[in-house]
């Protein structure tokens, strides 16, 4: 078994995979219309499908909003230099709200972003490997 995506709800599909794509650097994967019920489906995600979990945005047509309620947590995404990649995102029109830092209680370097709709993205910096001297 493994993971194959998360589904997002968001209010603006165009605005969200600007976001994923412009912002964050995924990849739209692929997209689809169901006329009959209303909605559409897009993957995006930083390899293809087969290769890893992707995110699937799911727009409902009559819905511009949505209630994250207090169970959601966050999507991680890890990243190479999380001061950089929040200059990155920033840059990019993103929102950084919290900056690159230790996690509390420990050294791993984290930071969040939050994208459109409002769900929170954890950068984890990618740890080095330690050095083995013979």
């Amino acid at each position: 078994m493994r993971i194959l995506h998360t589904m997002l709800r968001v209010g603006d599909l165009d605005r969200s995979i600007n976001f994923y794509t412009d912002v964050m650097g995924m990849q739209l994967l692929r997209k689809s219309d169901n006329e009959q019920y209303r909605y559409t489906l897009a993957f995006v995600g930083y390899q293809p499908e087969k290769e890893g979990a992707v995110l699937e945005l799911t727009y409902n047509w009559d819905e511009s909003e949505y209630d994250l309620g207090t169970g959601y947590g966050h999507i991680a995404i890890e990243v190479d230099d999380a001061a950089d990649t929040c200059e990155a995102i920033r840059n990019a029109g993103g929102t950084v709200t919290r900056e690159a830092g230790p996690v509390k209680g420990g050294s791993t370097v984290i930071a969040f972003v939050q994208d459109p709709d409002g769900y929170k993205i954890e950068l984890i910096e990618k740890k080095q490997p330690i050095p083995i001297e013979l």
